[in-house]
C-alpha cells in the first residue's frame, strides 16, 4: 500500500490537464459566470430605468432555456410525432430536425451587443448615409399603449436600410426584435443580427414541422411581451409601393393572443430620397431574383461612407419614418386577411411625401422639358395641394425652394436628368427608377385629383420635427438646424 507507483511524464502531465480543467469547469467558470451574470444584471436594471418599455426577461434567458422551452411546447412534439409518421422516420430523427430549427430560429439577445454595439453603428451608419427626419408622430397614443401589451412595429419594406434606421429611432425607447429572413445568414452577419434579437425565417419552408417551431416561438415571444418589428410584404418592394401583406406572422401573432394577450400594433411608413439597392430590385421584377451579392452591397457601402467621411460626398437625401396610430388587435373585429389590409392601409396613410419621390412624379407627368421657372411653379402648386389635404410632407428647411434645389442636385449627381436648351427633363433611359421613387407616393398623389392649388402659405413643419414632441416620445431624429 505504501509502495510508489511510476507515471510516464506525459501520462502525469494529461492527468493534471484533465484535474484543472475539472476543477474550472465545476468551481472556477460557473463563479466566473454567476460573477458577470450578476453585472449584467445590474447594468439591464439601470438601463430599463431610462426604457419607455423595458427589456423583457425572456429576452435575457439562456438561449438554451429558451430552445428547449420550443421544443417541448405540446404543439412541438405532436408535431414531431405527425412528421416522423409521414417521413416514414424514427421519432428521434424527426426530434432531431424539429431542434435544428428551433435553434435556427431562436435568437440569442446579448444587451451588450445591441447597446454596446449595434445602436452605436445604426446611428454612424444612418446619419452617414441620410438625414434622418420624424415626418409625423403621435406621442400621446403611443404613450398611451399598456405598459404590459406586446407591441409590435409593423414596417413597410424599402431596403435592407430599414433594420437599420428603425432601431436608431426608437433606440431610447425599447429594444426590437426582427424577423429577417435567408439573406441574414451569412456568416458573420448572422451572429450579430442574432445577438440583436432578431429570429430567422425560411420564407420558402412550407414543411408543417418547421412552420410549428416557428409559430411556436413566435407565440412564446407574443405571451412574453416581447416587442417586435415585422414587415409584412415578406420582401423588399420591387416596384417602390407597397406590396401585398403575407399573413403567416400576423396569424401567429393573432394565435398567440387568443389566450387573452394584449397585442398592439403601430403601422411605420418609411422612405426614403434614394434607396441603395434601387436598380436591383428594377432588375428584380422580372422574376430573375436579386442580381447581387451580400459582400457587393459591403463593398459600395464601405466606398461611400470612406468618400463620405473625407468630405468627398454629400448625404444622399432624406430618410423619413413616420408612425401612424396604433390598433389594438382585440379591438379588431375582422380576420387576419383584413388585420394585414387594414395594416398596410394605415402605412400607406402615413407614407412621408418625400423631395426626391415628389420630383420624380412630376418630371414623369410632364410631356416634355421643364423650364426652371414653369418647374418651381409646379413644385411650390404641387406642395401647397399636399398640405392642403393633410398628407404627411416633409419640406426641409421649411422651404419649398431649398427642398426643390437638394432633389434636383441629388438627381443630377446621379445623371438621371438632362438639361437642354428647352429645359429639364428626366432621361428617357432612366424613367424606370423615377417611376419607382414615383409610386413611393402614388396614393398621396392619386388623393389630390384635379384639386385646385390651395392659397396656404409655405408648408408648416409638423408636429414631429419638435424635439420637445421626440423626446415625449423616446425617439430619435434630427431638428432641421445645422442642416447642410
Amino acid at each position: 500500500m505504501g509502495g510508489q507507483i511510476t507515471l510516464p511524464f506525459w501520462l502525469f502531465l494529461l492527468l493534471l490537464i484533465f484535474a484543472v480543467v475539472t476543477f474550472a469547469s465545476h468551481f472556477l467558470f460557473p463563479s466566473v459566470r454567476w460573477f458577470f451574470r450578476r453585472r449584467l444584471e445590474r447594468a439591464v436594471a439601470r438601463l430599463n430605468t431610462r426604457l419607455a418599455r423595458p427589456i423583457e426577461p425572456f429576452k435575457l434567458a439562456r438561449r438554451r432555456d429558451t430552445i428547449q422551452r420550443v421544443l417541448y411546447a405540446p404543439e412541438v412534439l405532436a408535431a414531431v410525432t405527425a412528421h416522423a409518421a409521414a417521413e416514414g422516420v424514427p421519432e428521434e430523427v424527426a426530434f432531431e430536425t424539429a431542434q435544428r430549427y428551433a435553434r435556427e430560429i431562436v435568437p440569442g439577445f446579448s444587451a451588450f451587443a445591441y447597446f454596446g454595439f449595434a445602436i452605436r453603428a445604426a446611428k454612424w451608419l444612418t446619419t452617414s448615409l441620410f438625414r434622418v427626419r420624424l415626418a409625423r408622430i403621435d406621442a400621446a397614443k403611443l404613450e398611451a399603449i399598456p405598459k404590459d401589451a406586446t407591441v409590435v412595429f409593423v414596417i413597410n419594406h424599402r431596403s435592407n436600410m430599414d433594420y437599420v434606421l428603425v432601431t436608431y429611432l426608437v433606440a431610447q425607447s425599447t429594444t426590437l426584435s426582427y424577423a429577417v429572413g435567408e439573406w441574414a445568414r451569412v456568416w458573420p452577419l448572422r451572429t450579430l443580427i442574432r445577438a440583436m434579437g432578431a429570429y430567422f425565417i425560411r420564407r420558402k419552408s412550407r414543411g408543417e414541422l418547421y412552420r410549428t417551431v416557428l409559430a411556436t416561438y413566435v407565440a412564446v415571444a407574443t405571451r412574453a411581451h416581447v416587442t417586435q418589428a415585422m414587415f409584412p410584404e415578406g420582401r423588399l418592394s420591387l416596384t417602390g409601393a407597397p406590396g401585398e401583406p403575407k399573413l403567416g406572422l400576423l396569424a401567429y401573432i393573432s394565435e398567440a393572443a387568443k389566450d387573452g394577450t394584449e397585442v398592439v400594433f403601430v403601422p411605420t411608413a418609411l422612405n426614403y430620397d434614394r434607396v441603395l439597392e434601387d436598380r436591383v430590385l428594377i432588375a428584380a421584377q422580372g422574376g430573375g431574383g436579386f442580381p447581387t451579392r451580400i459582400r457587393v452591397v459591403f463593398r459600395w457601402l464601405v466606398r461611400r461612407l470612406v468618400l463620405r467621411v473625407r468630405g468627398l460626398t454629400h448625404h444622399l437625401g432624406y430618410a423619413a419614418v413616420s408612425f401612424g396610430d396604433p390598433l389594438s388587435l382585440a379591438s379588431f373585429p375582422g380576420d387576419t386577411e383584413a388585420l394585414g389590409k387594414e395594416l398596410m392601409e394605415r402605412i400607406e396613410a402615413v407614407m412621408p411625401v418625400l423631395p426626391v419621390p415628389l420630383l420624380a412624379a412630376l418630371l414623369l407627368e410632364a410631356e416634355g422639358p421643364f423650364t426652371r421657372a414653369a418647374l418651381e411653379r409646379r413644385w411650390n402648386a404641387r406642395i401647397r395641394q399636399i398640405e392642403a389635404t393633410g398628407i404627411v410632407l416633409h419640406v426641409p428647411r421649411a422651404s419649398p425652394a431649398y427642398a426643390l434645389e437638394n432633389a434636383l442636385r441629388l438627381l443630377h449627381d446621379r445623371n438621371l436628368l438632362s438639361d437642354t436648351e428647352a429645359g429639364i427633363a428626366a432621361r428617357p433611359e432612366e424613367h424606370a427608377l423615377l417611376r419607382f421613387y414615383a409610386a413611393s407616393i402614388a396614393p398621396q398623389l392619386a388623393q389630390l385629383g384635379d384639386a385646385a392649388p390651395a392659397s396656404a402659405p409655405h408648408p408648416r413643419l409638423l408636429p414631429a420635427d419638435d424635439a420637445t414632441a421626440k423626446g415625449a416620445a423616446g425617439f430619435r431624429g434630427e431638428t432641421e438646424s445645422g442642416e447642410t
